[in-house]
């Protein structure tokens, strides 16, 4: 895939280009450093969500496939393309609802499958509380795009990919704000087929799993519970 605002981060040893992508844009970075920040509000924090989301949900459907068709313009009859196949929106719950928004502007007539997954905070395994993904996937739905800001020890995104292939997805993209590099190798590990869309890739994990520098909890900082 031809990604404008984004840079590819590594290659693999046979020289090809692994499936990871960083976007590379000044808004970009500017609404990261706003959901970094400590002081950012929940009610801001969601505005900046939604304001990445826009870039990485723009730059992650150039791919999309278009047809020919025309339409009548209050003057004439006008040649115009539409995209060719449905699509589907993967939001990992509560983080991924964050990025829902934007995603359903560019692709109104998607579908949306919510998927609620957590982590053991002990083991770091993922544990999945339920799924709207259906039994069988539609043959007419293209790209599953798997939404989840945060992909960190890759437990949550590796278990919704393979429930989607087990659904029986054919096409799915990863996006998310921020990446650790242990996620991030876990995912190309477990499925080298699905590339990955991230605006930044941090530094490590810390002994919590959590990303550094990172965030915090993306799911906390949008919709907190205290």
């Amino acid at each position: 895939m031809d990604f404008l605002f984004c840079r590819k981060l590594s290659s693999d040893k046979k020289g090809g280009p692994m499936g990871i992508t960083i976007l590379d844009h000044p808004i970009a970075k500017d609404a990261l450093a706003r959901l970094r920040d400590k002081s950012t509000l929940p009610v801001d924090f969601r505005r900046e969500i939604c304001r990445l989301s826009s870039l990485l949900a723009f730059e992650t459907t150039r791919h999309l496939n278009t047809i020919d068709t025309s339409v009548e313009t209050p003057l004439a009859t006008s040649p115009a393309k539409i995209i060719a196949r449905r699509h589907a929106l993967v939001p990992i719950m509560r983080a991924g609802d964050g990025m829902l928004e934007t995603f359903r502007i560019l692709l109104p007539n998607a579908l949306v499958w919510h998927m609620y997954v957590s982590r053991d905070e002990e083991t770091f395994e993922p544990h999945c509380h339920g799924s709207k993904v259906p039994k069988r996937i539609p043959p007419d739905i293209g790209t599953c795009f798997l939404l989840d800001p945060m992909l960190a020890t890759g437990g949550s995104a590796s278990f919704a990919i393979s429930h989607l292939k087990n659904a029986g997805a054919k096409n799915i993209i990863m996006v998310g704000v921020l990446g650790a590099p242990e996620g991030a190798a876990k995912l190309e590990h477990n499925h080298p087929d699905v590339p990955i869309i991230l605006a930044a890739m941090d530094l490590r994990l810390n002994e919590k799993a959590y990303i550094v520098p990172g965030l915090g909890d993306a799911g906390d900082r949008q919709y907190p519970t205290e």
